[in-house]
């Protein structure tokens, strides 16, 4: 009879070894009314109507690219929300790897409660635990890799949050799409403990397929400096921003 303890652990090493790996992405809907922004079309810049929003919606919002124009991505759920900010909830399944993407649409008038959201994620606090057929999947604060699409917030408003300073969040890796977000976000994602894997210098469009180069990249366990330069190559060929310029933008770590 085999040892129990043997058992015990075997069992323990396979159920760790095949724990699904999550990401979970903070969209703040583009929205012309509440947000500092320069004004875009109204029909996209509505922060309440996701289905038509800049950063969800449309062609190269965060929905609309990963359900239509990658195959690596299927969209597996359409879940609600118990937060009334939070205007949809979807969930992808990747095609060949054992990888789930939650992304949630925030109302844009609610952008200031995204970020905090977002930032208390990236300390490692709120697990967000979500049932799907067999599986329990774990985003908020446990997820492997946490992102944040949209307008940097924090350019007009300063977030209260109380950061976990007594465990750590072995520097969870966050990625944040927003105009120089580099610099106002840098002061918060230090307190988090957290690993800035992706983030800006500059003005910037918080498109979908940069932010699907960056994970492309993070699941090939690419160095951070890969998939810099991966997000910048992908930038510049949607942009045509030329690629120095796109080099210049987008930097890793602090």
């Amino acid at each position: 009879m085999k040892n129990p303890i043997i058992l015990l652990i075997l069992l323990a090493l396979t159920q760790v070894a095949s724990a699904s790996k999550t990401i979970h992405v903070y969209v703040a809907l583009c929205d012309n009314k509440f947000q500092g922004i320069v004004p875009v079309p109204e029909k996209i810049g509505n922060g309440k109507d996701p289905d038509r929003n800049l950063y969800w919606g449309c062609g190269y919002g965060v929905r609309s690219f990963f359900k239509l124009k990658t195959q690596d991505w299927n969209l597996v759920a359409t879940l609600k929300s118990e937060n009334p900010k939070i205007l949809e909830r979807i969930v992808f399944k990747h095609a060949t790897k054992d990888v789930y993407l939650l992304a949630d649409a925030y109302d844009g008038e609610h952008i200031k409660s995204c970020v905090e959201d977002f930032l208390k994620a990236s300390n490692g606090q709120h697990d967000l635990a979500i049932k799907l057929d067999d599986k329990v999947l774990h985003f908020g604060g446990q997820a492997d890799l946490l992102s944040y699409v949209g307008h940097d917030g924090l350019m007009d408003f300063e977030v209260d949050i109380q950061y976990n300073v007594t465990h750590s969040n072995y520097y969870k890796p966050v990625i944040i799409l927003a105009c120089y977000s580099k610099n106002y976000f840098s002061p918060h994602i230090r307190k988090a403990n957290a690993r800035p894997l992706l983030w800006t210098t500059h003005l910037m469009a918080p498109e979908a397929y940069t932010l699907k180069a960056a994970i492309d990249g993070w699941l090939l366990n690419e160095t951070p400096e890969q998939i810099e330069e991966r997000a910048a190559q992908t930038y510049h060929q949607y942009q045509k921003c030329g690629i120095r310029g796109a080099r210049n933008l987008f930097t890793t770590g602090f």
